[in-house]
């Protein structure tokens, strides 16, 4: 077979792919995504808190002024924050390491002598 006769037929073939692959594409119906959970079940007993939070965040700007977006918000932070909201349990306490770099220096001491120094880099110019 001449060259110039399979490249041809390579192209109609190629073009014949194409046309069939657009047409199926296009008969195919539209599949509505499903929406994602988030894993939370809804509660029976809705929050009013959490419904007046969400109607401030939606006012953007205006929510600052608003006296009841002031009010939730004030509760909110009781909420968070309120010495019997934190759990009982108290993680750990870590040994800090010797010679932390944050600790203050002791006075009389030289702060120098006690740091510890960064590697060197090579500056720009000094590389040619």
């Amino acid at each position: 077979m001449d060259g110039k006769l399979v490249a041809r037929m390579g192209a109609v073939i190629f073009v014949a792919v194409a046309v069939t692959a657009t047409a199926i594409e296009m008969s195919r119906k539209e599949e509505v995504p499903e929406a994602w959970s988030s894993g939370r079940t809804p509660q029976e007993t809705a929050d009013p808190l959490r419904d007046a939070l969400i109607r401030c965040q939606a006012l953007g700007e205006e929510g600052p002024r608003d006296p009841a977006c002031r009010r939730a918000w004030a509760e909110n932070r009781h909420r968070f924050l309120a010495p019997g909201s934190r759990p009982v349990e108290r993680l750990p306490d870590v040994a800090s390491p010797i010679g932390d770099v944050f600790s203050p220096q002791p006075r009389g001491t030289d702060a120098q002598d006690h740091a510890p120094t960064a590697p060197s880099t090579p500056q720009i110019n000094e590389a040619r």
